[in-house]
């Protein structure tokens, strides 16, 4: 006696092409969205290092002029070059154009692009009860835009 059995139909199992394709550009799509995102980030992340930069420059000029004597001594001034200054109103119109010099004039590596242009203004003694005080301001300009910093001298 033969029997015959039903034949069974197999199912398969798997993706179509045409939801192989779906999958691919939603993917691309997402990808793209992604890499789009971190194209920004890498591109403004060296920005503090820059103005982190630009802070040092302004401070190092800051400190080397709150180093200076509040007022002229009584030799007198008779040098033109930075690395005469012996007061902090020596450095009134003294600024840079063509990058950053060290005290000799020597330009400084990898500072090209910055500038500094420190002010000196006299604060107004009734203000600071009766205490002769200068302010300081710093202004560097770089790369990563402009910096200002201030200081206070007083004669003691």
């Amino acid at each position: 006696m033969c029997m015959n059995s039903p034949v069974r139909a197999v199912s398969q199992h798997g993706f179509t092409l045409v939801e192989l394709v779906i999958f691919i550009v939603i993917v691309s799509a997402g990808l793209a969205g992604i890499l789009s995102v971190m194209n920004t980030v890498v591109k403004s992340s060296a920005d503090p290092m820059v103005r982190k930069q630009t802070m040092a420059v302004a401070e190092s000029l800051l400190e080397e002029i709150l180093l200076k004597s509040y007022s002229n001594p009584p030799e007198g001034y008779s040098g033109t070059s930075r690395a005469e200054f012996d007061d902090v109103d020596d450095y009134a119109g003294y600024g840079t154009s063509a990058g950053i010099v060290d005290q000799a004039g020597v330009p400084m590596a990898g500072l090209a692009s910055y500038n500094v242009a420190p002010a000196t203004t006299v604060v107004s003694s009734s203000d600071l009860n009766g205490i002769a005080v200068k302010k300081i301001t710093v202004s560097v300009t770089g790369p990563g835009g402009a910096v200002s910093l201030s200081g206070y001298r007083s004669n003691y």
